[in-house]
């Protein structure tokens, strides 16, 4: 069952005085409800659309005029990160942002670096929510506290960086999805590029974090929460 909804397009963009059109894509059910409501409260804004997988994200985005996607970064069938990279191919002017429930150290960074308007916490406040959607709709990053602090101390080498804060964004798409068990002729397919490419990020990704095998990665990635 297709679990998007769509509401009538419009080809009005986004003034201050319009209302703000809000594409909710996550595949939890109660957590769009929850979105919802605390959107319901706001008068200038209003869901337009909902999408339970990556694919009918893209395919509502293609359809119809949205003013900002709500996009959780774990989904069932594409992740958020390639989600993310589609709807910017697609509609490059469209603010993303990122929800999770990952600490902003995790994947915040490399979210930004591959288009995102911002990234957010799912345990944030439903007043950060709301601020967040109005910095971003007027064409700004939105950027948490919790981040902007990662990000100074990136900038003053302050941080002790995690080692896959030292990948490119590419890199880091792979490793998420070696890391979660995908095979390289997999990983190839989806991302359009031949297996010696993806080989040779495979590689690089070892080499730059200091690992031997794909099990590494994997264990890596599980101890610092960036898959399930």
């Amino acid at each position: 069952m297709d679990a998007a909804t769509l509401a009538p397009p419009s080809q009005t963009r986004y003034s201050p005085t319009n209302m703000i059109r809000i594409l909710i894509a996550d595949d939890h059910a109660i957590v769009r409800a929850g979105l919802k409501q605390f959107i319901a409260d706001q008068a200038d804004m209003q869901v337009a659309g909902e999408a339970a997988t990556g694919s009918e994200c893209i395919q509502l985005v293609r359809a119809t005029e949205f003013d900002v996607v709500l996009l959780d970064i774990s989904m069932p069938d594409k992740n958020g990160i390639d989600t993310l990279k589609t709807l910017k191919q697609v509609r490059p002017e469209l603010p993303v942002l990122m929800l999770s429930g990952y600490a902003e150290d995790q994947y915040a960074v490399n979210l930004l670096r591959a288009g995102a308007a911002g990234y957010l916490n799912k345990e944030a406040a439903s007043t950060q929510l709301v601020g967040a959607i109005r910095t971003v709709v007027r064409g700004r990053k939105f950027v948490s506290p919790a981040l902007a602090q990662i990000l100074a101390d990136g900038v003053t080498g302050d941080a002790d960086k995690p080692l896959h804060g030292e990948l490119s964004q590419r890199e880091f798409q792979i490793f998420c999805k070696i890391a979660a068990g995908a095979a390289v002729s997999k990983i190839a397919d989806e991302l359009h590029l031949s297996v010696k490419t993806v080989s040779t990020y495979r590689t690089r990704v070892l080499e730059k974090m200091g690992m031997k095998s794909n099990a590494d990665l994997t264990y890596y990635a599980i101890k610092n929460g960036l898959i399930d």
